[in-house]
């Protein structure tokens, strides 16, 4: 196992800090592999579940992570991100899973949306439920914070759905001094967060001190974009709707979260390294999901994709 880089006095808290959560991750990661038959790590090309991932290398060394990866995919990704994501696994040698929203359009079984705020963010719950059930898995690893939003504030590490992948937020176990309790009853699975008391410095704190890679898109660049609603949007595609008055400008833009592209903005930085990047987060005003349009639909738009299977 590679042990981090020891911390200069000035960093030390800091890190000692993020080193308490990396072995909290590892022994989730852990806890996972011992009372789960067929867990699947759910990876998105972002930089949580890259993150995801090296916890993962760490938990298991000098084996191979003893299970896939799994996505979840749109259609509407950056591309920058799907070409990290296929780099990635071809050089640590695990299987991907890959899954297709347009599957789902194509068979009827959802329907795309149009206009204005068009997005198939909400329309992967349909699909991974399908991919769950295909593969009989009953832990699905991911990586969402507590700190992200308030509905996923409320839910514990080990997450039980029901056989129709819903979530009770009124209905969980208890988590008493780390004492995770995998038990679920048949057609039940549950999903895995193990970073789940992360916040997103700690998380960038952590790629610093690891060195680890991640798509170019979180580091400022110059972009085709448009202004709607006080956001900044990509129009480097025909993925997000535009409309006639929208002008396109270039800007130099990063962004923070790397979801749908139809959904996910991006905002002013000129932070082209990840100590830039650490720097700017620690002084930032908005949350990270500030860029996200679909949790703006309503006060409980992600708690009801929850309880009705997403993630």
């Amino acid at each position: 196992m590679q042990d981090t880089k020891r911390p200069d006095v000035t960093g030390q808290k800091n890190v000692l800090r993020v080193n308490a959560l990396e072995s909290e991750a590892i022994y989730i990661f852990r806890e996972v592999v011992a009372q789960f038959e067929k867990p699947v790590l759910l990876f998105s090309g972002g930089k949580d579940s890259i993150t995801l991932v090296r916890l993962a290398q760490k938990a298991f060394w000098p084996a191979k992570i003893p299970f896939p990866l799994m996505h979840i995919d749109t259609g509407h990704n950056f591309p920058e991100t799907i070409a990290f994501r296929d780099k990635l696994v071809q050089e640590l040698g695990v299987k991907l899973i890959v899954r297709n929203v347009q599957d789902a359009i194509d068979d009827g079984k959802v329907m795309e949306e149009t206009g204005k705020y068009a997005s198939r963010n909400s329309l992967q719950t349909t699909t991974l439920l399908d991919a769950i059930e295909e593969f009989r898995f009953d832990a699905c690893i991911g990586g969402a914070r507590r700190d992200e939003e308030k509905a996923r504030a409320k839910e514990r590490i080990f997450s039980v759905r029901d056989d129709f992948g819903q979530w009770d937020e009124k209905n969980q176990r208890p988590e008493l001094f780390d004492m995770l309790n995998g038990n679920i009853e048949h057609g039940q699975n549950v999903r895995v967060f193990p970073i789940s008391n992360w916040t997103e410095l700690d998380v960038w704190s952590y790629i610093q001190e690891e060195q680890i890679e991640i798509p170019a898109i979180y580091f400022a660049h110059r972009r085709h974009t448009f202004l709607r609603d006080g956001l900044i949007w990509s129009a480097q595609d025909d993925v997000v709707f535009r409309s006639e008055d929208e002008k396109v400008e270039e800007r130099t833009v990063r962004f923070r979260t790397v979801g749908d592209m139809s959904c996910t903005a991006a905002v002013e930085s000129t932070a082209d390294t990840i100590q830039k990047v650490v720097a700017e987060i620690r002084d930032s005003k908005i949350s990270e999901r500030g860029a996200r349009i679909d949790d703006k639909r309503s006060e409980a738009a992600m708690e009801k994709r929850k309880q009705q299977g997403y993630f």
